[in-house]
């Protein structure tokens, strides 16, 4: 029968040396090490600058209503918008969305805008009036 052939799980004979013995750590990067299960996650790293960002108002074509429109990213893709534009509804309070390449946040929330932006490593300027 061959239900009586098993295969043994032991992990057999142990290694005669360690593969990793022989390699150093002087050449590897500082890192801070962070314990499992603390929850305390490292912080990203962004870049100083990312890039100059647009931050207009518009109200054409809106039903008088404002709204707030960051424009001139450069590369970067859609989810990070997306993640960029979820961070400022949640700062702002308001409704929003990524349109045509463009993050556009409900109200003149301009301010906020900025400063979620400069924390993300962009340089924001208010273009238009």
């Amino acid at each position: 029968m061959e239900s009586d052939k098993k295969i043994p799980t032991g992990g057999g004979q142990p290694l005669g040396q360690n593969p990793f013995g022989g390699l150093s750590g002087a050449s590897l990067p500082n890192v801070p090490v962070v314990k499992a299960g603390t929850g305390a996650a490292q912080p990203a790293i962004s870049a100083k600058n990312r890039g100059r960002v647009d931050i207009l108002r518009e109200t054409n074509g809106r039903g008088g209503k404002t709204v707030t429109v960051v424009t001139g990213f450069v590369g970067i893709g859609p989810p990070e918008k997306e993640s960029l534009a979820k961070k400022m509804r949640a700062a702002c309070g308001c409704g929003g969305t990524v349109k045509d390449g463009r993050i556009e946040i409900q109200g003149d929330q301009r301010e906020t805008v900025a400063k979620i932006l400069t924390e993300a490593g962009f340089r924001p300027v208010f273009a238009g009036g």
